[in-house]
């Protein structure tokens, strides 16, 4: 602590204080500079939480206070600013608010220490597109939306010096069909800046996709990093004239927007705990921990948090590569959990959890995630036992005979709030009971507004009935 208010005392304008609501999003205070001190770090700054969804209006005085450890010079702004992301605590008695979306995801990484693991290490791979213009628009007498980029296959028909990228044809382009390689170049060296460390960027699958992997880091820490990166994104995009989106299905017909996880445990002593003898290098506790989070996805309850929205479901259906079914494999594409062909270090022993998305909150979705892997450990799940694999072919090239076998997660997000309220024991004193209410009643309003509007896809099918 010394050490930060020495480096920066005396030496900044403002401080930016942000924190996330109950969806993920950034929220944030500004302070002058003159205000960091040791009391900022013990005191906090209140504010009125019942904003950001998760406080109810008669106790939502809160403390945010921020993380020393997650401070960075912000560069979105022309005066000195040091920013922190930050933790809240209840103004009644002095003690962590629980419902807080960092603060889950730290209970989930305490319930750790039950199987014998002291910390989950994650490496998340964001996908997004970027779009130089949107537009959208829900009204009593229409509804619509579009979005605009010059290598969009869509434009090949229009008279252009710009590079078109092929329906389903983008991965890895280079220049110049690859025409944002400059400007991730940038938000990498941003991320980098900031603390935020990459593994590499590229150009993905659809017309204007994306993806930023990120390295291994501590959970918490992980999550940290996707929010930053969001933020970094954003705010470049709009200096460049761009807009950037991650929802799961922006584009009909093209690839979808994951957020893969790439994730392991390890104990005190940092051994990796997912490194073993059985199935392709893997452990017991790494099959178990695969099995649990498997057996919530199937019943919903993990995707409720995972893939949280309505647009989720537009990209979890057949023909993407989508991982819609509880299925384990090395290197299968197709298998909700993959277990990466090019690993050969046991050290470095890990799955891919491919299912999540973006749309997430983060801290939310890794928390359910690691709440469901610690209870398929707790229970000694076996993943073959339960049926889930595991598969190494393509499992839409299987016969109708073969698919029989294998089962399918909820398709539509009504239905994985329904499995959240069937299912979420294992969610116990990580999720607390009253986040869950808010949130399956968030998300069933969410679904309520959805499903009311009438769609452009509606009037061509039934319009002339």
């Amino acid at each position: 602590m010394q050490e930060l208010l020495m480096k920066y005392s005396g030496k900044i304008d403002f401080i930016d204080l942000k924190v996330v609501d109950i969806n993920g999003r950034l929220r944030h205070v500004m302070l002058p500079g003159d205000r960091l001190d040791d009391s900022l770090f013990s005191e906090g700054v209140g504010f009125d939480a019942s904003n950001f969804g998760y406080a109810a209006v008669e106790d939502s005085d809160m403390i945010m206070v921020p993380d020393p450890d997650t401070a960075f010079i912000d560069p979105f702004y022309e005066a000195s600013t040091l920013s922190f992301l930050c933790d809240l605590i209840k103004t009644s008695d002095g003690k962590p608010f629980m419902q807080y979306p960092r603060n889950v995801l730290k209970s989930a990484v305490g319930k750790l220490e039950s199987i014998g693991a002291a910390e989950a290490i994650f490496g998340p791979e964001l996908e997004f597109h970027i779009f130089e213009g949107v537009s959208y628009d829900v009204a009593t007498n229409g509804a619509g939306y579009r979005v605009e980029v010059s290598e969009g296959y869509w434009n090949s028909g229009i008279l252009s010096n710009e590079t078109r990228v092929d329906q389903k044809a983008g991965y890895h382009r280079c220049p110049p069909a690859d025409s944002m390689a400059e400007f991730r170049n940038e938000v990498v060296l941003t991320l980098n800046k900031l603390g935020v460390p990459v593994k590499y960027h590229h150009h993905e699958v659809s017309s204007a996709q994306h993806e930023i992997e990120l390295l291994f880091q501590k959970a918490v820490s992980s999550a940290d990093s996707i929010v930053i990166s969001k933020y970094v994104l954003q705010n470049l995009a709009y200096r460049h004239g761009l807009t950037v989106t991650f929802m799961p299905k922006p584009l009909f017909a093209e690839a979808g927007n994951g957020m893969h996880v790439h994730q392991f445990l390890r104990d005190s002593s940092e051994r990796n705990l997912f490194s073993g003898d059985e199935y392709f290098g893997l452990s017991s506790v790494a099959l178990s921990y695969t099995a649990g989070i498997l057996f919530h996805s199937l019943s919903g309850s993990l995707l409720a948090f995972g893939n949280p929205s309505t647009n989720s479901y537009r990209r979890l259906v057949p023909g993407f590569e989508a991982p819609i079914c509880a299925v384990f494999a090395r290197g299968n594409r197709s298998a909700a959990v993959r277990i990466p062909g090019y690993v050969k270090d046991p050290a470095k022993a890990r799955i891919e959890y491919r299912t999540i998305d973006a749309s997430c909150n983060p801290y939310y979705g890794m928390a359910a995630m690691l709440c469901a892997g610690i209870d398929g450990v707790k229970q000694k799940m076996n993943p073959s036992e339960m049926g889930f694999g595991p598969i190494e072919s393509n499992i839409y090239n299987l016969s109708e005979e073969e698919r029989k076998s294998i089962r399918f997660f909820p398709s539509d997000l009504k239905a994985a709030i329904n499995g959240l309220v069937e299912d979420n024991i294992y969610l116990e004193d990580t999720f607390p009971g009253d986040l869950i209410s808010r949130w399956t009643v968030l998300k069933e309003k969410e679904i309520k507004y959805v499903n009311s509007v009438p769609s452009p896809a509606e009037f061509k099918l039934y319009y002339d009935l």
